[in-house]
C-alpha cells in the first residue's frame, strides 16, 4: 500500500491495535496465540501498520477485542471516506461537462 491519494501517506497504515489490545489486557504473543499466529513480531508489524491484517485476521481481532472492524481502523476509514468523496466530486464535475 504505498499509494498517495488525496494527501494521505499510505507508508502505514493507521489503526487502534495497540489501544484496543491493552484496553483487553493482553500481550502480544497472547493475541498471536489466540489468532493462530506463529509469533508476536506480525501482531507487532500490525499495531505499528508497516503490514495489514488478512480480512479474516482483522474478524478474528474484533471478535477478540469485542468490538467492530471498523473500530480497529477507524483513522483509515475516515481517510477512505474523504477520498471517496473527492471521486465522487470529480464525476460530478465531470457529469457536467461531458455528454453522457
Amino acid at each position: 500500500m504505498k499509494e498517495e491519494k488525496a494527501g494521505y501517506n499510505y507508508k502505514t497504515i493507521p489503526n487502534n491495535l495497540r489501544k484496543f489490545r491493552k484496553m483487553s489486557g493482553y500481550t502480544q504473543k497472547q493475541v498471536a496465540f489466540f489468532l493462530g499466529v506463529e509469533n508476536a513480531g506480525m501482531i507487532s508489524r500490525w499495531e505499528k501498520g508497516s503490514r495489514f491484517p488478512s480480512p479474516v485476521n482483522i474478524f478474528r481481532l474484533a471478535a477478540l477485542y469485542h468490538t467492530m472492524v471498523d473500530a480497529l481502523y477507524f483513522s483509515l476509514l475516515r481517510v477512505v471516506r474523504r477520498e471517496i468523496q473527492v471521486r465522487r466530486d470529480e464525476l460530478e464535475a465531470r457529469r457536467g461537462r461531458l455528454p453522457e
